[in-house]
């Protein structure tokens, strides 16, 4: 199948579709890895609410992708950024995420994203205004049943100081949380308000900031994920985690390598890359399974190329890509986003986003993508 794309100065070229598709896989919960897709949300394109207003979610939409990732045996990360958590879906659109997901979906395995973004970073005076906000979102969460990932959090870094801050409140909201909960450590690459966040610029203080806060609280911790986009720093936390804690890679740059492992050790996925790559990753992690480390390096390295576009600088919009692919695989009828972040990359993006997923096989039905990447070309006039 051809199609005529532009390139980076708007001239157009014929491009030959691949027209392949990646095998279906469904995970069993012996898989050899946790794996969990942070899942997108879709937007009501028909509400009449102010883009900076209260999100309008469509709910049939968002539970059906939900349904899909569960199918194959992925694990659920809930109400995390790239559901525009704090980026177009407040707390209480949180919620009402976390709560239907809950209701649809009882038996999968889903953690949900508990933060204090009710809290207005600027407003917040003290410590204790974020431990009643972390308190309220784990007691909230808990009450529907919900395992908790505790997201880090724009008012703590507005008002902490030092590394003992941290350690205070992580270890007062740790011990309200029911069951072990996946810490995350989210860098300043996906939300600049982040910068300096656990008391300090190094990476070096900062680690040994994490470890003992997980030293401490070892029981109420399931794992930790590190959204860095640097392996290196992954893999020497991940050698020095207690042996019951996992590593969940959150490096949509280099997590073939990192959920492969070496000799000392490997990574789970906790990544927002698999939302749009969700075939890929349970094919490949079923070969994994198996031992076939070949085939799933083989099934998983060539998305790496896609995967380094969407998270491109600024990193903070690529759910703009995401939501995309998730348009041109029919998962939602329309390219609209909360916030109207759908704006938030420039058309050659999309143009080389659409080859990309089709050269890895990542294009359900390509008649379909190509029929309104063509649409979407027609938006920009072409």
């Amino acid at each position: 199948m051809m199609i005529s794309l532009p390139d980076a100065n708007g001239v157009f070229s014929d491009y030959r579709m691949g027209g392949k598709t990646v095998p279906v896989a469904t995970l069993s919960q012996r898989s050899a890895r946790v794996v969990f897709s942070a899942a997108h949300v879709v937007a009501d394109p028909f509400t009449d609410n102010d883009p900076l207003g209260p999100a309008s979610v469509d709910w049939d939409a968002t539970m059906a992708f939900r349904r899909y990732l569960a199918d194959m045996g992925l694990g659920i990360a809930e109400a995390m950024d790239t559901a525009q958590r704090g980026m177009g879906l407040d707390w209480p659109g949180a919620l009402e995420l976390i709560r239907r997901t809950r209701q649809e979906l009882p038996a999968a395995l889903v953690f949900n994203g508990c933060g204090t973004d009710h809290l207005d970073p600027g407003a917040t005076r003290s410590l204790d205004d974020v431990r009643r906000a972390y308190f309220e979102q784990v007691e909230t969460i808990q009450a529907l049943g919900g395992r908790l990932i505790l997201m880090a959090s724009r008012a703590l870094a507005a008002v902490a100081s030092r590394p003992d801050d941290y350690m205070s409140v992580y270890r007062d909201v740790l011990g309200r949380c029911d069951n072990p909960v996946i810490l995350h450590w989210l860098g300043d690459m996906f939300d600049p308000a982040l910068a300096g966040y656990w008391g300090t610029d190094s990476f070096e203080q900062a680690m040994e900031t994490v470890l003992a806060i997980i030293a401490e609280n070892e029981s109420k911790v399931d794992g930790i994920k590190i959204s860095l986009l640097d392996k290196d720093k992954e893999i020497r936390m991940r050698r020095r985690l207690p042996a019951g804690v996992k590593m969940y890679t959150g490096d949509d740059f280099n997590y073939p390598e990192l959920i492969a492992g070496d000799e000392h050790g490997f990574s789970h996925a906790l990544l927002g890359i698999f939302d749009p790559l969700a075939p890929a990753a349970a094919h490949a992690v079923a070969r994994l399974g198996e031992g076939d480390v070949k085939a799933f390096r083989d099934a998983l390295d060539p998305t790496v190329p896609l995967a380094r576009l969407i998270f491109r600088a600024p990193a903070q919009h690529y759910k703009t890509g995401v939501v995309f692919l998730a348009w041109l695989n029919g998962f939602q009828d329309h390219f609209v986003m909360l916030g109207g972040a759908q704006a938030k990359r420039p058309l050659p993006y999309f143009v080389e986003a659409f080859k990309l997923a089709d050269g890895c096989g990542l294009l359900r039905d390509p008649e379909m993508a190509a029929d309104r990447m063509q649409r979407l070309l027609a938006v920009y006039g072409a």
